[in-house]
């Protein structure tokens, strides 16, 4: 006979909870009614505690409404017959937890049955996961609740995986222990037999405890908040518990559940610091299905408010994961001093840290998972680089296959997409024609009309457009070599974090552009001496037309500028013809503002309630073009008695001049390639940099990458463009990622609180880079008017809208932004969790360092240290692989440097 305290228990979808004999006087007399039998029938109830297979069947109590039968075995001895495949050890590391699959339970109408049964769901596969059981709560109808028939009310389920700790990676999981050990609350051979009784001991332990911190911890107001019927109108009949953590097994068969423990989480506003109490039961208490034999309680309590992974469950997955080792479990009950039982807990520890030791495959390198010609981890040999053409040949057999589809994708077949074709098209068309402007115009301004090469060639009696057509030559000369030598494989060398660093330096040059040519229309406007403006200090590289800013787009910078007139042929009297106005200065800040304003606002209004969802992806997809046009006509027509500043244009020369190659002197060939080696590592780095960000493993993109047969193309093209004259191209950034995202689908995804956004497919296509390239050929026609119409002051606003959007998913700006954040308000990314936040700070100072190194060399103004620019960017790889780790263990730069 079962001892009078035992209260009988009933499960709802692997809930526990406590049904009082007391509310139904009629309850201990009825027997349940095995799985499949008639109404009416009866069967034997074998003892509470039998190791013999069981079948708990519910009183028909009128205030429930409760499975009358449950399908879900209970197990066969002191643990789930499969509780042997549920030892940790054999399933190490973190198991898949997919969204899709949160909720594991299946309903059944039963026709005249007032009652639901509730199966365990089949899952193949023989893995391990925990089960983790939220936000249940009674929401009574509000109509009448008291005059509900037989008391009726509606409970609120919810499942989802949790993984398992991973103690290598993972550093909360030895602090969550250490914590525990320091103020250790353990109860060791609990006599009391029902869950109340357990759970009251185990918060009295706590409040009761020496160093107790919680002056305001209510006992009964803690026992309510872990309860789903506290302060509702079945107080008392609904009494299951609301948040539990579980060990489970998915066989063939369904799931089945480890029930010789249970994980207990609660968060209460009244507590301060996080509790941990583990109680162990002196025989196995029966507390419903799912939890038949409990023998031990863990019991975790913590503020609602805490980092995200200090949270309740956060460490509730941790002592998790250590119970579920069914060998672990068998020690601890035979300990028999608090001490002996810290020593287990200590020694399981060790165990789940040696065994999660070893290569991860979450933790591949950014760099090299994204190139894919080289995805090994070992060092690079001369072996590497040959046989010459290797790299070229398998990127042409990887894209070759797919390359009509490049064409079709989108277009023909049942998912179609033209409409995000063409706003895609729209948005790189301006994206790409308006830096163009405004870097020439900005060029234009420093070198007073005229590309300083032109002074130098000037002062050594050397033709402009043949030594332009040298350097261009020698460039792309450089830029063949590196194709042909795969010398692509050297940027995977290149972590993350030293692309982020150049990523986020070009972002800030072009913040830095934006000042500057505001800052120029006060100077010219508002009455501030214009100061001296010596062409003489600008440097090598800006003599190519790169002074202006190291950065997305080098050739941008070229196509006005290097096309326009000298000095000599701009009149005087036109520059004194305009007198101060500080009416255009204000206006030309308001612009600016103003079109980042709402082109900002365009692109984040996917993410607001208003219009169709349709709609708003336009909107947003359009939101460079619509701000450019909105404020270009408002500065145009709304204001025209405000005189606003203006690109000029020259179209005195011709663009298709063939330069004569034969009259430079070999010394001045000789110096033209010394510029354009450096200017051919420029290229390279930026080539590969912008492909690698393109390509990263969030964006999904699935055809392939062609690092060397896109170097080789672009000097190919340089070629032709370096003989009559022409800017030089190659990838840019932000436009390049910023292309891919305009392509992508994407989906807003929340995790412990926090809402992010991933990209779930990429319309790989070629249509849209055509359609734009078309675009920019055809504004030829547009000069001077309308495009004239556009101010300069919209072209700045347009700097500081790429800069902004192209920090978005910049992890080095984010780790930035977390010295401003609040604990509690940190994201659950994978650095926060597998690195301590000290080394996180550390880190991110350093790379603030070096990203400082790039500043001073990149936007220096002096002459000869831009020039040592690309060396210095070359000097990022030794930094990161001889430096850093000096400074913060490898295994932390590698868990910072990892994709997720």
């Amino acid at each position: 006979m079962p001892p009078p305290a035992v209260a009988r228990a009933i499960v709802s979808q692997g809930v526990v909870g406590v049904y009082r004999p007391g509310e139904d006087p009629g309850a201990r007399h009825k027997q349940p009614r095995p799985s499949g039998a008639r109404r009416g029938e009866r069967a034997r109830l074998p003892p509470p505690f039998s190791l013999e297979d069981q079948r708990l069947r519910l009183p028909e109590s009128p205030g429930l409404g409760w499975p009358r039968r449950a399908r879900s075995r209970c197990p066969v001895g002191p643990e789930n017959s499969s509780m042997s495949q549920c030892a940790y050890p054999e399933d190490a590391g973190y198991l898949k937890c997919d969204v899709d699959d949160a909720s594991e339970t299946h309903e059944e109408s039963l026709g005249e049955e007032a009652f639901d049964t509730v199966n365990s769901s089949i899952v193949s596969g023989e893995s391990v996961r925990f089960f983790v059981h939220v936000n249940l709560q009674v929401q009574p109808s509000q109509a009448a609740e008291s005059e509900l028939p037989d008391g009726c009310g509606l409970l609120h389920t919810s499942r989802k995986y949790l993984k398992l700790k991973n103690f290598e990676e993972e550093i909360r999981a030895h602090r969550d222990l250490d914590g525990f050990l320091d103020r250790a609350s353990i109860i060791l051979n609990e006599t009391a037999t029902s869950l109340d009784d357990v759970l009251r001991a185990m918060l009295l332990r706590l409040v009761h405890k020496p160093d107790n911190t919680e002056p305001d911890c209510n006992v009964d107001l803690l026992m309510a908040v872990l309860f789903t019927d506290a302060g509702t109108p079945m107080e008392g009949k609904v009494h299951l518990l609301s948040d539990t953590i579980q060990g489970v097994t998915a066989t063939v068969t369904g799931v089945q559940y480890q029930q010789s423990w249970l994980c207990i989480i609660c968060t209460s506003k009244s507590l301060l610091k996080r509790h941990v109490c583990i109680s162990r039961l002196v025989r196995p208490q029966n507390w419903g299905e799912n939890c038949c034999e409990v023998r031990f309680v863990i019991l975790v309590l913590a503020p609602p408010k805490m980092k995200s992974t200090k949270t309740a469950t956060e460490v509730g997955r941790t002592f998790a994961t250590m119970f579920l080792d069914i060998t672990f479990r068998q020690k601890l009950l035979k300990t028999r001093t608090e001490e002996e039982f810290k020593e287990a807990l200590v020694h399981q520890r060790q165990l789940l840290t040696v065994m999660d030791q070893g290569p991860n495959p979450s933790l591949k390198n950014y760099s090299i998972s994204s190139i894919c010609v080289q995805k090994s981890h070992q060092p690079l040999q001369h072996k590497d680089f040959f046989p010459v053409g290797k790299g070229i040949r398998e990127d042409f057999a990887r894209r070759f296959p797919v390359y009509s589809l490049d064409f079709t994708d989108g277009i023909i077949g049942k998912n179609k997409a033209v409409g995000k074709f063409i706003t895609t098209t729209l948005f790189l068309y301006f994206a790409c024609l308006l830096p163009t402007i405004a870097f020439g115009s900005l060029n234009d301004e420093i070198t007073y009309g005229a590309i300083v090469i032109r002074g130098i060639c000037d002062d050594y009696e050397l033709d402009f457009n043949t030594f332009y057509a040298w350097t261009g030559l020698w460039n792309s000369f450089f830029l063949a070599l590196y194709a042909l030598f795969n010398f692509s494989l050297i940027m995977s060398l290149f972590k993350r974090s030293t692309e982020e660093i150049i990523a986020l330096f070009i972002s800030m040059t072009f913040v830095l552009d934006a000042v500057k040519g505001t800052v120029k229309i006060f100077q010219k406007y508002y009455g501030i001496s214009h100061g001296n403006h010596n062409a003489d200090h600008i440097s090598v590289l800006s003599l190519l037309g790169l002074g202006t800013s190291l950065n997305t787009s080098f050739h941008t910078a070229l196509n006005t500028s290097l096309l326009a007139n000298p000095p000599e042929l701009t009149s005087v009297s036109s520059r004194s013809a305009e007198h101060p106005s500080r009416e255009t200065a204000v206006l030309s800040l308001l612009i600016m503002l103003g079109t980042l304003w709402l082109s900002y606002t365009l692109y984040q209004f996917k993410k607001s309630p208003y219009l169709h969802p349709y709609m708003r992806e336009i909107l947003s997809d359009c939101a460079l073009p619509i701000s450019v046009l909105t404020f270009s006509l408002i500065s145009s027509y709304g204001f025209r008695e405000i005189k606003m500043s203006k690109f000029r244009y020259n179209p005195s020369e011709s663009l298709f001049k063939i330069a004569e190659m034969q009259s430079l002197s070999l010394g001045a060939i000789g110096s033209a390639m010394g510029l354009g080696f450096l200017l051919s590592m420029l290229f390279f780095i930026e080539q590969n940099l912008v492909a690698a960000l393109a390509n990263a493993p969030e964006n999904r993109l699935v055809k392939g990458t062609a690092y060397h047969w896109d170097l080789l193309l672009v000097a190919v093209i340089n070629t032709g463009l370096s003989l009559f004259g022409m800017p030089w191209i190659h990838a840019a950034y932000p436009h390049s990622p910023l292309h891919v995202r305009a392509l992508a689908v994407v989906e807003e995804r929340v995790e412990n609180g926090h809402i992010y956004e991933t990209i779930v497919n990429v319309w790989e296509t070629r249509l849209t880079t055509l359609g734009a390239s078309i675009l920019v050929g055809f504004s030829l026609l547009l000069l001077p008017v309308p495009l004239q119409w556009i101010p300069k002051p919209v072209l700045y606003g347009l700097f500081l809208y790429i800069a902004l959007t192209s920090i978005d998913a910049n992890q080095l700006f984010e780790r930035m932004a977390l010295l401003l954040k609040d604990q509690a308000s940190y994201p659950p990314t994978h650095y926060i969790r597998r690195v301590p936040q000290r080394k996180i700070h550390y880190f991110t100072g350093l790379q603030v360092l070096q990203l400082l190194l790039l500043c001073a060399f990149g936007m220096s103004p002096l002459p000869y240290m831009k020039m040592i620019f690309p060396l210095i960017m070359m000097a990022m790889i030794p930094i990161r692989y001889k430096l850093l780790p000096r400074i913060i263990e490898a295994k932390y730069l590698d868990a910072m440097d990892a994709e997720h």
